[in-house]
């Protein structure tokens, strides 16, 4: 009963949501996936690890997939060049235990998602300021 309610609960929340928190969302997630990942690794629960990497892997290749390089060429391929480099870090953490790979995932991915943070408030907030001046 909770599992369903937490699952409607999820489904209304993507389908009410911005852009853009659908974006912190999944970086929201890939942390979480990575951290778990990390902390498997420590403990020698190798295949639960994987599991977690696995999300994580997912998730990178969906930002990847979502980038429009018609729109902002110059910026997407450097975001593609970090999705590169973090499918490739995690595909090693996967098929060795190396928690580094995890670590390296983390360092490069964190100053994005930071950036995300301030920027999807700040345009949420200019389009609400558009919508209201055209009322």
């Amino acid at each position: 009963m909770l599992a369903s309610a937490a699952s409607r609960y999820e489904q209304v929340r993507v389908t009410t949501s911005s852009p853009g928190e659908i974006l912190l969302a999944l970086y929201d997630g890939l942390f979480r996936f990575l951290r778990g990942a990390r902390a498997c690794l420590e403990k020698g629960m190798r295949p639960r690890a994987a599991e977690q990497l696995s999300k994580a892997h997912a998730i990178i290749s969906e930002l990847y997939i979502a980038l429009d390089h018609k729109v902002a060429p110059e910026l997407c391929a450097r975001l593609a060049a970090l999705y590169d480099f973090s499918l490739e870090r995690i595909s090693h953490a996967r098929a060795t235990g190396d928690i580094r790979a995890i670590d390296d995932v983390v360092r490069i991915l964190t100053p994005l998602r930071e950036a995300w943070a301030v920027a999807v408030p700040q345009v949420m907030r200019e389009q609400a300021t558009l919508r209201s001046g055209k009322k």
